[in-house]
């Protein structure tokens, strides 16, 4: 059981490691780290959102995610705002330069697919297996 080559953990943990890394070139040229990255997808996806919503989407709890959101409102990417509706709920809405660094990111998706040696069907495959994992845990 205890047998490293026995644990479904390792490879995803590593699979996803080794793929962070292959980002982090890219993402250093516009200015973001693998999580900002990832936030600004959801912010360039959604425009405006809570940072509750924020956290789920993208399994992150608020510890994780405020020096984040406070990093990308330093660099002008987003703001953070109480919401007039309920002031308990914090906003976090993209502005014109965090749109703006849309364009510069599109690149970085076609150059990691051609780090990862995996056909269209396969990739849809693992994606679908590992959002049925992330759903049941």
């Amino acid at each position: 059981m205890l047998k490293l080559e026995n644990q479904l953990c390792f490879p995803l943990y590593a699979c996803s490691r080794e793929i962070v890394k292959k980002y982090h070139p890219l993402l250093e040229e516009i200015g973001l780290t693998y999580t900002q990255y990832i936030v600004m997808m959801v912010m360039w996806a959604e425009k405006r959102v809570s940072v509750k919503h924020l956290g789920e989407k993208l399994y992150l709890d608020s510890g994780t995610l405020t020096p984040v959101l406070k990093s990308l409102e330093s660099k002008g990417l987003v703001t953070r705002n109480r919401s007039s509706e309920d002031e308990r709920v914090l906003i976090a809405e993209i502005t014109a330069s965090g749109e703006e660094l849309k364009d510069r990111a599109a690149e970085i998706p076609p150059k990691i697919a051609c780090c990862v040696s995996l056909t269209s069907d396969e990739a849809a495959e693992m994606y679908r297996i590992l959002y049925k994992i992330l759903s049941s845990v």
